[in-house]
Protein backbone atom coordinates (compact mmCIF):
# COMPACT_ATOMS: atom_id res chain seq x y z
CA UNK A 1 0.00 0.00 0.00
CA UNK A 2 1.27 3.55 -0.94
CA UNK A 3 0.82 6.78 0.35
CA UNK A 4 -2.31 8.72 -0.44
CA UNK A 5 -2.66 12.54 0.88
CA UNK A 6 -6.07 13.07 2.05
CA UNK A 7 -7.60 16.74 1.80
CA UNK A 8 -9.53 16.86 5.47
CA UNK A 9 -11.31 19.32 6.99
CA UNK A 10 -9.26 21.77 9.69
CA UNK A 11 -8.98 21.67 12.73
CA UNK A 12 -10.63 18.25 13.79
CA UNK A 13 -13.73 18.51 14.77
CA UNK A 14 -14.42 15.27 16.38
CA UNK A 15 -12.37 12.04 17.19
CA UNK A 16 -11.71 11.35 13.82
CA UNK A 17 -10.94 13.96 10.74
CA UNK A 18 -13.48 14.41 8.20
CA UNK A 19 -12.59 14.36 4.55
CA UNK A 20 -13.40 16.66 1.95
CA UNK A 21 -15.92 16.13 -0.33
CA UNK A 22 -14.19 15.84 -3.76
CA UNK A 23 -16.50 18.67 -5.25
CA UNK A 24 -14.38 21.03 -3.56
CA UNK A 25 -11.76 19.72 -5.86
CA UNK A 26 -14.11 19.31 -9.14
CA UNK A 27 -12.40 21.84 -11.33
CA UNK A 28 -9.56 19.94 -11.52
CA UNK A 29 -11.35 17.64 -13.93
CA UNK A 30 -10.85 20.41 -16.17
CA UNK A 31 -6.97 20.29 -15.83
CA UNK A 32 -7.36 16.53 -16.91
CA UNK A 33 -9.43 17.11 -20.09
CA UNK A 34 -7.31 20.17 -21.29
CA UNK A 35 -3.83 18.53 -21.15
CA UNK A 36 -2.52 17.65 -23.72
CA UNK A 37 -1.91 14.20 -24.90
CA UNK A 38 1.87 13.74 -23.82
CA UNK A 39 0.62 14.85 -20.26
CA UNK A 40 -1.13 11.43 -18.95
CA UNK A 41 0.75 11.53 -16.09
CA UNK A 42 -0.77 14.96 -14.77
CA UNK A 43 -3.94 14.12 -16.23
CA UNK A 44 -4.78 11.19 -14.69
CA UNK A 45 -3.42 12.97 -11.03
CA UNK A 46 -5.86 15.77 -11.86
CA UNK A 47 -8.36 13.37 -12.59
CA UNK A 48 -7.86 11.31 -9.57
CA UNK A 49 -7.78 14.78 -7.40
CA UNK A 50 -11.32 15.26 -8.81
CA UNK A 51 -12.84 12.01 -7.59
CA UNK A 52 -11.31 11.37 -4.38
CA UNK A 53 -9.45 14.90 -2.69
CA UNK A 54 -6.43 12.68 -2.74
CA UNK A 55 -3.30 12.67 -4.33
CA UNK A 56 -1.34 9.40 -4.42
CA UNK A 57 2.01 10.89 -3.14
CA UNK A 58 4.19 7.74 -2.94
CA UNK A 59 5.89 8.48 -6.63
CA UNK A 60 6.42 12.23 -5.27
CA UNK A 61 7.91 11.73 -1.58
CA UNK A 62 11.66 11.76 -2.52
CA UNK A 63 11.35 14.64 -5.12
CA UNK A 64 9.50 16.59 -2.41
CA UNK A 65 11.55 16.00 0.36
CA UNK A 66 14.65 16.70 -1.88
CA UNK A 67 13.39 20.50 -2.99
CA UNK A 68 12.20 20.94 0.34
CA UNK A 69 15.23 19.73 2.58
CA UNK A 70 13.66 17.67 5.54
CA UNK A 71 12.47 13.89 5.26
CA UNK A 72 8.90 12.87 5.35
CA UNK A 73 7.40 16.10 4.16
CA UNK A 74 4.13 13.73 2.63
CA UNK A 75 4.34 11.90 5.47
CA UNK A 76 3.41 14.55 7.47
CA UNK A 77 6.47 12.52 9.83
CA UNK A 78 7.31 15.41 12.07
CA UNK A 79 3.40 15.46 13.53
CA UNK A 80 4.00 11.45 14.10
CA UNK A 81 7.08 12.07 15.58
CA UNK A 82 5.36 14.21 18.13
CA UNK A 83 2.69 11.53 19.38
CA UNK A 84 0.38 13.36 17.08
CA UNK A 85 -1.88 12.63 13.68
CA UNK A 86 -0.13 12.38 10.56
CA UNK A 87 -1.34 15.94 9.44
CA UNK A 88 0.06 19.04 7.07
CA UNK A 89 -2.19 21.34 8.49
CA UNK A 90 -2.75 24.15 5.93
CA UNK A 91 0.72 26.67 7.00
CA UNK A 92 2.22 23.32 5.91
CA UNK A 93 0.59 22.56 3.07
CA UNK A 94 1.38 26.49 1.68
CA UNK A 95 5.21 25.86 2.49
CA UNK A 96 4.65 22.77 0.37
CA UNK A 97 3.31 24.78 -2.55
CA UNK A 98 6.05 27.69 -1.80
CA UNK A 99 8.72 25.01 -2.66
CA UNK A 100 7.55 23.67 -5.45
CA UNK A 101 6.81 27.05 -7.19
CA UNK A 102 10.24 27.96 -7.04
CA UNK A 103 10.84 24.65 -8.16
CA UNK A 104 8.79 25.20 -11.02
CA UNK A 105 9.52 28.44 -12.15
CA UNK A 106 13.54 27.30 -11.52
CA UNK A 107 12.82 24.36 -14.18
CA UNK A 108 11.15 25.95 -16.54
CA UNK A 109 14.15 26.85 -18.80
CA UNK A 110 15.32 23.62 -18.66
CA UNK A 111 11.85 22.26 -20.45
CA UNK A 112 9.08 20.15 -19.86
CA UNK A 113 10.62 16.99 -18.66
CA UNK A 114 11.58 16.87 -15.06
CA UNK A 115 14.63 13.80 -14.26
CA UNK A 116 16.96 13.75 -11.53
CA UNK A 117 19.50 15.11 -13.57
CA UNK A 118 17.85 18.41 -14.33
CA UNK A 119 16.01 18.11 -10.48
CA UNK A 120 20.40 18.82 -9.09
CA UNK A 121 20.72 21.10 -12.23
CA UNK A 122 17.98 23.39 -10.96
CA UNK A 123 19.14 23.05 -6.87
CA UNK A 124 22.88 23.35 -7.95
CA UNK A 125 22.08 26.48 -9.31
CA UNK A 126 19.88 27.96 -6.63
CA UNK A 127 22.22 26.78 -3.85
CA UNK A 128 25.10 28.23 -5.47
CA UNK A 129 23.40 31.62 -5.28
CA UNK A 130 22.78 30.54 -1.68
CA UNK A 131 24.21 32.42 1.38
CA UNK A 132 26.47 29.92 2.42
CA UNK A 133 26.44 28.10 -0.86
CA UNK A 134 29.64 25.96 -0.26
CA UNK A 135 28.13 23.48 2.52
CA UNK A 136 24.83 23.92 1.11
CA UNK A 137 26.13 22.30 -2.17
CA UNK A 138 27.78 19.83 -0.07
CA UNK A 139 24.32 18.85 1.48
CA UNK A 140 23.08 18.62 -1.91
CA UNK A 141 25.47 16.45 -3.39
CA UNK A 142 25.07 14.51 0.10
CA UNK A 143 21.26 13.86 -0.88
CA UNK A 144 21.82 13.12 -4.33
CA UNK A 145 24.33 10.60 -3.65
CA UNK A 146 21.92 9.12 -1.09
CA UNK A 147 19.30 8.68 -3.29
CA UNK A 148 21.18 6.51 -5.86
CA UNK A 149 20.87 3.14 -5.58
CA UNK A 150 24.05 0.55 -4.57
CA UNK A 151 25.22 0.79 -8.33
CA UNK A 152 25.01 4.68 -8.80
CA UNK A 153 22.61 4.86 -10.71
CA UNK A 154 19.84 7.18 -9.76
CA UNK A 155 16.05 7.17 -9.25
CA UNK A 156 14.00 7.11 -12.54
CA UNK A 157 12.07 10.04 -12.07
CA UNK A 158 10.16 11.29 -15.29
CA UNK A 159 7.76 13.93 -14.18
CA UNK A 160 6.18 16.70 -16.09
CA UNK A 161 6.14 20.59 -15.20
CA UNK A 162 2.16 20.39 -15.42
CA UNK A 163 2.44 17.09 -13.19
CA UNK A 164 4.29 19.41 -10.63
CA UNK A 165 1.67 22.30 -10.90
CA UNK A 166 -1.21 20.06 -10.73
CA UNK A 167 0.54 18.55 -7.43
CA UNK A 168 0.95 22.08 -6.01
CA UNK A 169 -2.26 23.42 -6.87
CA UNK A 170 -3.89 20.41 -4.52
CA UNK A 171 -1.73 21.78 -1.55
CA UNK A 172 -2.94 25.37 -2.89
CA UNK A 173 -6.38 24.53 -2.87
CA UNK A 174 -6.01 23.10 0.95
CA UNK A 175 -4.22 26.06 2.08
CA UNK A 176 -6.75 29.16 0.16
CA UNK A 177 -9.84 26.83 1.81
CA UNK A 178 -8.37 26.04 5.08
CA UNK A 179 -8.19 22.25 4.65
CA UNK A 180 -5.43 19.70 6.37
CA UNK A 181 -3.54 17.09 4.29
CA UNK A 182 -3.98 13.76 6.36
CA UNK A 183 -0.65 11.37 5.52
CA UNK A 184 -2.30 7.62 4.97
CA UNK A 185 -0.19 4.80 4.97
Amino acid sequence: MGLDNVAVQWPRTGRFYEPVPADEFSDFAEVAASAPATAGPAAALASHIAKTATVRASAYTDLVDLLLGLEGVLFATDAAAEDEDPVIDPDGCAWIVGGLDRFVAGHTPLGEVITFDSVAEVMRATLAEARLAEAQLRWLETRLAALRDEHGNPPQWSFTLLELKVLANFYRRCTERGFAVYADY
